[in-house]
């Protein structure tokens, strides 16, 4: 009898999600995976919801939540409640869809008696999005932007070198709120020197990209007397500015910008816009699409290939070079002499 019931226990035990979700975050993420933080974090904020969601339609405390109360219909609702309630795109949707496969993934594989679970849920096809065009400012917009910082202040004069640098290096919000000045190689004199910088992208891979002598300059000027481990981006605090922080940073400039340049008004302007913006100018100075690649830390040359689709200025120019003008039309074959006089001629 009390064997039975001790089986019986081990049962629920293994049925209730809560240590799942535990060893999946702490575990698997961190330890087996060695994820970045951002991905932990996004993965963390999804079970989030997921479990706030169950727990609100099933009317259970988030500890009792079993295995079994993840359904297929539960996740589809779900999902419908993330693109309706929370007006989430379809990438996003997709994204927290990603995290739900990983964590059925990892319990398939660690516990047969869900294998069958894990499969109804590894099921649950992404949703197909229309890709939209690549937004990028044109070589006055950005020139405008970076110079919008008030250089007389010391802020103004932080704002200004991380303007550059995200323009310069092409980084994501991320990756520019992570750099440390152990990260920096700045030539003692930037003007005579090659300086770059050393970036941990998406996946943790590592890539250099050079500066400027002028955006060398201005991080020079900004880490000067700090230490090393320091992050090079802080806030009015002295703390390490995030990626939200400098996100609200580009958005505030933006807005700045566009009253003396109106065009900056329609678009929308955010770090990744400086991205792609780094990426199509690259592209128009005629840099090779596999650098561009190594310089914006892309996996697969196939996600670079998309600025070579919405530089609507090389495709003037490739048109250019097929225009076959508007010259006079040329008289038909038959009433070519010359050419008659060759056919004869053979």
């Amino acid at each position: 009898m009390k064997s039975t019931l001790s089986r019986r226990c081990n049962v629920d035990d293994r049925n209730v999600l809560g240590p799942w979700l535990r060893r999946f975050l702490l575990e698997h993420l961190v330890s087996e995976r060695n994820l970045s933080l951002n991905t932990q974090r996004s993965y963390r904020d999804t079970l989030i919801l997921l479990v706030t969601f169950l727990a609100r339609t099933l009317r259970k405390t988030p500890e009792r939540l079993t295995i079994m109360d993840l359904t297929e219909d539960q996740i589809l609702v779900f999902l419908l409640y993330l693109e309706n309630s929370r007006h989430c795109g379809v990438r996003t949707r997709n994204q927290r869809l990603s995290a739900i496969h990983a964590l059925a993934r990892f319990i398939g594989m660690r516990s047969p008696e869900h294998i069958v679970w894990s499969g109804q849920i590894l099921a649950i096809p992404m949703k197909k999005a229309m890709r939209g065009l690549i937004p990028y400012l044109e070589k006055s917009e950005i020139d405008t932007l970076l110079e919008s910082p008030d250089c007389k202040t010391s802020q103004g004069r932080r704002d200004r070198a991380l303007l550059l640098f995200l323009y310069n290096s092409g980084a994501r919000a991320g990756e520019a709120a992570q750099l440390t000045i152990a990260d920096l190689d700045l030539a003692r004199t930037p003007s005579n020197g090659q300086s770059s910088a050393k970036v941990i992208g998406k996946g943790r891979k590592l890539r250099r990209c050079p500066l400027w002598p002028r955006t060398a300059a201005e991080l020079a000027f900004l880490v000067a007397g700090r230490s090393p481990s320091d992050q090079v981006f802080l806030n009015r605090r002295g703390q390490p500015l995030t990626r939200f922080g400098i996100h609200a940073l580009v958005k505030r400039y933006a807005r700045r910008a566009s009253s003396k340049l109106p065009s900056l008004a329609t678009k929308k302007v955010s770090p990744h816009t400086i991205r792609h913006t780094t990426a199509t100018h690259l592209l128009r100075a005629g840099v090779d699409i596999n650098t561009i690649r190594a310089w914006l830390g892309h996996v697969s040359i196939e996600t670079t290939n998309v600025y070579a689709e919405v530089d609507l200025e090389m495709k003037a120019k490739a048109l250019a070079l097929c225009d076959i003008g508007a010259g006079k039309t040329s008289a038909p074959w038959s009433r070519n002499r010359s050419l008659l006089a060759f056919l004869r001629s053979l």
